[in-house]
């Protein structure tokens, strides 16, 4: 039997952090591992807890959620980080996954849809509707960019959401020389991070 999925709920809410607490301590393979209500709260409780994905509110007090994505970035959490929010217009995400966020869901999402969105985020996936990935590789990497087979390789692995260890050890590689790979593919599709070099492997259809 596999090790549950460890989760960290992140809202101002008190009755939403207990709503979305019980619903998934119901789930046989998520534990919820703790609660926060805001940006500070969240990085303290991911170092303590080590969760596996964290569940995000966008819109808290003392931090939005975009600053939490940049504090954890900061602090090397290891966490997939699902953002569940109330804003319904997909620009509205943008800067959330431009921040290192796996996708999102909205509040009013079916509790067993939202079981299903930690599953795949906790299992490599990026959870995005097709207007943000468009709005997201809009003004992205120009045509022609040119990548080793090596990096092509690297790249594959990443779309398919392995971390630089399991793309080592796919590859035959150390995994810091997978890490100067990843930052060489980066710079040169001139994308941020992980997310967005895996979205243009999608859309090329490198993945």
């Amino acid at each position: 039997m596999p090790e549950p999925i460890r989760v960290l709920v992140v809202d101002d809410h008190p009755v939403v952090r207990q709503g979305l607490r019980t619903f998934l301590d119901v789930q046989d393979d998520i534990v919820v591992v703790g609660e926060a209500a805001d940006s500070a709260g969240c990085v303290a409780e991911a170092a303590r807890t080590d969760p596996d994905v964290i569940l995000l509110d966008l819109r808290m007090p003392g931090g939005d959620g975009v600053q939490a994505l940049h504090d954890l970035a900061a602090a090397a959490a290891r966490a997939r980080v699902l953002v569940i929010t109330s804003f319904t217009e997909p620009a509205a995400v943008l800067p959330a996954v431009r921040a290192g966020a796996a996708g999102y869901v909205y509040k009013d999402v079916d509790p067993p849809a939202l079981a299903a969105a930690i599953r795949a985020v906790h299992a490599g996936h990026v959870l995005l509707n097709p207007e943000v990935a468009r709005l997201l590789t809009d003004g992205g990497p120009a045509e022609g960019v040119r990548l080793t087979a090596r990096e092509r390789e690297v790249l594959a692995e990443v779309a398919r959401g392995r971390s630089n260890r399991e793309i080592a050890r796919a590859l035959g590689l150390a995994e810091k020389t997978v890490k100067t790979h990843v930052s060489a593919i980066l710079t040169k599709l001139g994308v941020q991070d992980r997310t967005q070099a895996a979205l243009y492997a999608v859309r090329n259809d490198l993945g």
